[in-house]
């Protein structure tokens, strides 16, 4: 099978948590971010930085990174065969290019994560306490002699409330354009006329093949989100529909709000059109059904054992300076 797409829409449980924390209201009280319809959420922009975590750390471990790295969000390189985030998360670079636009579309894409169900929401008292009884002002504690000062404190009784979470089962989807791993599209033009799209890959098919695993991997390995210095948040899932796909497709991120219809129709049409899946549930809901674990190791192998799609046809890889200097 050629896979031109990969899908992961997975169901994980989280509890009492603030994983993706607004804006502060009310001074200091913290608050979740949360839909009309009651649903807390995770921002696309956190499931992305979570992911890119997992994937940082995956590569470090992998004895075959060949001085590959993950950049820092706010440092993006445009060296796509070195930087993982520059080639699955893309950039813009805004400097000069001349004819090259230095833009590039993220092959990996994550949707926000959103509770099944509408959450209850309570808020934690948080205070800070001071053990000097003594306390004064900033301003009064200022005009003490140093021995006065040495039994005063101008540290004030710290309270704060931050809002948090009950209990959610967050709906959370991913997913691979194939097409675009490590390759990038090259325009020709003749004056103002658009005549031709080249495509130029970056590394070699080996390579290509190993990010896209990382990233599947990844996607099990989700645990950098907010506040998490004390709380510790786990988007691993619980249960998860993992899809190779002959076409970009991403209907499949539907499949555990649909009814039992269409989830069978979703599975259905996988197979008209020769695409394979791995569903995996820890639960057990499904006497004899895989687990979570037993999926994605399912996934690794077919990912293995099957052809990436590669628009430029097996070509020599070419690096991104060669790139950007013939796209001048």
């Amino acid at each position: 099978m050629e896979i031109k797409g990969i899908l992961v829409t997975s169901l994980a449980p989280m509890s009492d948590h603030i994983a993706n924390g607004g804006e502060k209201i009310l001074g200091n009280a913290s608050s979740i971010k949360q839909r009309p319809d009651g649903r807390v959420y995770i921002s696309g922009q956190k499931q992305r930085h979570a992911l890119f975590s997992a994937i940082e750390r995956l590569n470090f471990e992998d004895s075959q990174r060949n001085g590959t790295y993950v950049s820092n969000g706010d440092g993006i390189t445009t060296i796509v065969e070195n930087d993982l985030r520059a080639d699955l998360g893309g950039f813009l670079d805004t400097k000069g290019k001349e004819t090259y636009s230095g833009r590039r579309t993220a092959p990996l894409s994550a949707t926000p994560a959103v509770a099944l169900e509408a959450s209850q929401v309570g808020r934690d008292l948080l205070i800070r306490l001071t053990q000097n009884p003594n306390v004064v002002t900033e301003e009064a504690y200022n005009k003490l002699s140093e021995e006065e000062k040495k039994t005063k404190s101008k540290r004030q009784q710290a309270v704060a409330t931050r809002e948090f979470s009950q209990e959610d089962l967050m709906l959370m989807n991913f997913f691979i354009d194939v097409g675009a791993v490590s390759i990038r599209k090259r325009f020709v033009y003749e004056g103002d006329m658009h005549l031709e799209t080249q495509y130029v890959k970056h590394v070699d098919e080996a390579e290509r093949r190993r990010r896209v695993r990382l990233a599947l991997e990844a996607t099990a390995s989700l645990t950098d989100y907010a506040n998490q210095a004390r709380n510790a948040v786990s988007g691993e899932p619980q249960q998860v529909l993992i899809a190779f796909d002959t076409k970009l497709s991403r209907k499949a991120a539907r499949y555990f709000r649909a009814g039992a219809t269409e989830r069978a129709n979703l599975l259905k049409e996988f197979k008209q059109r020769g695409a394979e899946y791995f569903i995996g549930d820890d639960t057990g809901n499904e006497e004899g059904g895989d687990s979570v674990l037993d999926a994605y190791e399912k996934a690794y192998a077919f990912l293995e054992a099957n052809t990436l799609f590669d628009p430029t046809g097996g070509a020599t890889p070419m690096t991104s300076d060669e790139f950007e200097k013939s796209a001048r």
